[in-house]
């Protein structure tokens, strides 16, 4: 297997879909009558669940780029208050700042020089870039077929 194998892996396993529903094909269409909508026995909306994916992974990007990272406060700083709602306009920015962050995700393991492998410097120990993608891919696609389904429940595909 070579370098250039595993790094387009990783960006796959960040962008493409997989074994499981891309990002965009889950919220293609979605109704903004239900950006607000919280699903039975949910204390979240269908945006808090997308502004809790774009919160996690911009902290990924933020861990593994910032050597003056600050830890978030668990679960907190990871969900937009609980009577937090969204308009066209800020669906649209949780969606742009997602993207731009997967994006940047992806720039990062497939920059040549860049040792995916190696621990981030100011990271916890064993943690390196390879391990922060994989952690952020598997939370995506945990949540986006949680959408997917909640979705599904609903009658909003």
């Amino acid at each position: 297997m070579t370098d250039r194998h595993i790094r387009q892996q990783l960006a796959n396993a960040l962008s493409k879909r997989q074994a499981h529903q891309s990002f965009d094909a889950a919220i293609d269409g979605f109704p903004p009558a239900h950006f607000n909508t919280k699903p039975a026995n949910l204390p979240y909306s269908f945006w808090h669940l997308l502004e809790h994916m774009r919160i996690a992974q911009a902290n990924i990007l933020d861990y593994i780029e910032n050597p003056q990272y600050q830890y978030l406060n668990f679960p907190a700083d990871y969900w937009p208050a609980p009577d937090a709602q969204a308009d066209s306009a800020s669906w649209g920015r949780t969606l742009d700042a997602f993207r731009a962050d997967q994006a940047a995700l992806v720039a990062i393991v497939q920059y040549p020089t860049r040792d995916v492998c190696a621990q981030i410097p100011h990271g916890e120990p064993g943690h390196s870039i390879m391990r922060e993608i994989l952690v952020v891919a598997a939370h995506n696609a945990y949540h986006i077929g949680e959408f997917g389904i909640l979705r599904a429940t609903m009658g909003l595909w």
